[in-house]
């Protein structure tokens, strides 16, 4: 690996070969794996291999077999990352992802996360798409009940989970508000969703009439995080055809972002912004 071409200081080989050592360890069958099994997958040397997992064992990250000679990755490898925040999972993880989903289907994406009553706009492709007609949309904040979203997280949230957010929503004295109250209409509209396998909002939202979108939520080990939409103008695309043309890569990405947090050491815990933490 070349240093890139802003870097101050050279290259700093054992690092890379000892962070290499780390990944393939991770990697492989079990969680464990001998010198020579290492030396195969990195390339190096079986001499640098066992001075490399020394150091490693020394500082507490990799811990040896006394029965095989294998080494596996040691409880102190979770330090590094217990200060990956969800924030970053969304710019690390995430972003790269929505990118390419851009240049699929060129019209907008966004990423919302639950904040208490609404959906907040966490990340976005709005200000790249040149069918966008929105630009400034991140941190914005939309209902749960009348955006494809909200309702993707609804449908597929825990029960739990559910329950404290209609009440929510039903304690405000807004449209929303009286949407909530009525517990049949909404569990028929989060059926549909989860019959379908996406959500859908057709111009319900009534400071966004012109516009529709679908979503589908990110989940991980059990928990809804976020959801992602697609979104256009009715009058351009009629939710039949966006469906058709649009859900097979927006379901593509999601699954793209799903294990690329499985492969994170820590999980990502669902945003404290939740109902959970509005609690008193």
């Amino acid at each position: 690996m070349r240093p890139s071409s802003g870097a101050s200081y050279t290259h700093v080989q054992g690092l890379s070969r000892g962070l290499a050592i780390l990944h393939a360890i991770n990697l492989s069958a079990n969680g464990w794996a001998s010198i020579a099994e290492l030396s195969a997958t990195t390339g190096l040397h079986r001499t640098t291999v066992r001075r490399l997992l020394e150091t490693l064992q020394a500082e507490g990250y990799v811990r040896r077999s006394v029965s095989d000679d294998s080494y596996r990755l040691n409880q102190k490898i979770r330090q590094l990352s217990d200060g990956f925040t969800d924030d970053e999972w969304i710019s690390e993880v995430a972003n790269p992802v929505l990118g390419e989903l851009l240049q699929k289907v060129v019209w907008p994406s966004d990423l919302s996360t639950l904040d208490g009553d609404c959906m907040l706009v966490r990340e976005t492709t709005h200000r790249f798409s040149p069918l966008s007609f929105h630009r400034a949309m991140i941190r914005q904040r939309m209902p749960v009940l009348f955006t494809s979203a909200g309702r993707a997280y609804l449908a597929y949230c825990s029960p739990e989970e559910r329950r404290q957010i209609l009440q929510l929503l039903v304690a405000g004295n807004d449209e929303q508000a009286n949407f909530a109250r009525n517990r049949v209409l909404v569990e028929q509209m989060l059926e549909k969703v989860r019959r379908q396998g996406y959500a859908t909002n057709d111009g319900e939202w009534n400071l966004q009439v012109k516009i529709a979108a679908i979503a589908v939520p990110i989940r991980h080990k059990g928990s809804v995080l976020a959801a992602v939409n697609v979104v256009f103008l009715k009058k351009a695309v009629p939710m039949d055809e966006a469906v058709r043309r649009y859900l097979p890569e927006l379901n593509a990405a999601v699954e793209k972002i799903e294990r690329r947090l499985d492969e994170l050491e820590t999980p990502v815990l669902p945003d404290a912004t939740g109902p959970m933490a509005r609690r008193p």
